[in-house]
């Protein structure tokens, strides 16, 4: 992928490693479109990186994501970037769970995290083929391969999306289009409530660390335990997912 001279598109891009990357690609000499669910949030970056472009979009909705896509090519016909960047992380006790009353609670993360992703490359996909120049950009996370058990549908929508990810590389392989994937380990942001993440690796460190895997030309990119992750054995995965279990339980059945 160049990382200079291309429009970019970034779902989620208002906060966190969205707007983390958001950053990267301006220094780096690119036009940025985020886009986000809240306007107050886009109006502040707006403020902030006045060249960024915003727009207020729930990548949930499928309406929305067809109307992102007709906006922007029709705007700015030029963009030839897709970051897939938008998710949400719910932590949950299916014991506990109201699926019966509230089941639109959790769909919206099944529909955010890979609906979502899967529609916008589904879409774009035949509008970059035409190009001279293309890249789409799937985040997924580390859990994609090694999964949190109190976050079952996150983890499971990641691993989908890895899954997906390595499909349309394929897909794409005759065409201009590069497919790159991006796992972030656990990362310093608000991501699934502030707080939660303290522990994480810093914004910044992180968001380097994927830009240089970038400059480098690699197609999946992790940083820390996801790097590991995702070169991890079947029994590897196995004892990780038993030494997590064993570290938050306690917390988890208290707090849920």
């Amino acid at each position: 992928m160049k990382l200079s001279g291309n429009t970019i598109l970034i779902t989620g891009g208002s906060a966190g490693i969205g707007l983390a990357f958001a950053e990267r690609f301006i220094k780096a000499g690119n036009k940025v479109i985020v886009c986000g669910r809240r306007e107050s949030v886009l109006h502040n970056v707006k403020e902030k990186y006045p060249s960024i472009v915003t727009r207020v979009v729930d990548v949930a909705i499928e309406s929305e994501r067809v109307a992102l896509f007709d906006w922007v090519t029709a705007n700015y016909p030029e963009m030839n970037v897709l970051v897939n960047n938008a998710g949400i992380q719910q932590r949950f006790n299916v014991l506990k769970a109201d699926v019966k009353n509230d089941w639109s609670y959790f769909n919206k993360e099944i529909n955010t995290n890979i609906e979502a992703p899967v529609h916008l490359s589904m879409l774009f996909a035949p509008f970059f083929a035409k190009k001279e120049d293309a890249t789409i950009i799937n985040v997924s996370s580390g859990l994609a391969f090694t999964p949190a058990w109190f976050a079952p549908i996150y983890s499971a929508t990641k691993a989908a999306l890895h899954s997906f990810t390595m499909s349309l590389r394929y897909q794409l392989t005759e065409t201009t289009v590069e497919v790159i994937e991006v796992a972030p380990p656990a990362v310093n942001t608000d991501l699934g409530g502030v707080g939660l993440h303290k522990f994480g690796e810093p914004l910044d460190a992180f968001a380097d660390g994927i830009f240089k895997g970038l400059e480098e030309g690699k197609t999946e990119i992790g940083y820390g335990t996801s790097a590991k992750a995702m070169r991890m054995s079947r029994d590897e995965i196995d004892q990780q997912l038993a030494n997590m279990y064993n570290m938050f339980k306690t917390q988890f059945n208290t707090d849920n």
